[in-house]
């Protein structure tokens, strides 16, 4: 008994599609060395690498987090940071951290002036209980720091 062979032909809306799938990927695998790096367990290590020699100034930043978080596993948070956001004067990046998580890096967020304002809205993951810290990176090199200390009651690693 001998086997049929079929051969289905792919389409150009179908063709186009993969083709499209195929150059996101080469763009995000582009990215990969870079997402590849070791974490950064430690806080200090952490503002190193972002504000290497450079001293922030601890004010400029509003951070909205509960000072006790009854589930660790979802704690909402918002910060905004005071610019006028003009071509002169903006917030380029922000970039959250837990001391106390296994890796302490949250999330990074970049901002341009076409962004309006340089402000977050979300929820984090706290282990336990442990200081969350701020940092934005202006356009003129300068830094600012906020820092807010969360008690984790229930659901974190280890209140």
């Amino acid at each position: 008994m001998t086997q049929r062979l079929e051969i289905e032909v792919v389409g150009r809306r179908t063709f186009l599609i993969g083709a499209g799938a195929s150059l996101a990927m080469a763009a995000f695998l582009a990215d990969l060395p870079a997402l590849a790096q070791e974490p950064v367990r430690s806080i200090d290590e952490a503002l190193k690498k972002v504000l290497g020699d450079t001293k922030p100034t601890e004010s400029g930043i509003t951070l909205e987090i509960p000072e006790i978080a009854e589930n660790g596993n979802t704690v909402p948070f918002t910060l905004a940071v005071d610019s006028p956001m003009t071509d002169a004067s903006h917030v380029k990046a922000v970039h959250v951290f837990a001391s106390g998580n296994p890796q302490v890096g949250v999330a990074s967020y970049n901002f341009t002036p076409a962004s309006g304002k340089a402000s977050v809205s979300s929820r984090m993951r706290l282990a336990r209980t442990q200081d969350v810290v701020v940092v934005a990176e202006l356009s003129d090199g300068k830094f600012l720091l906020g820092k807010r200390n969360v008690k984790v009651t229930i659901g974190g690693c280890g209140g």
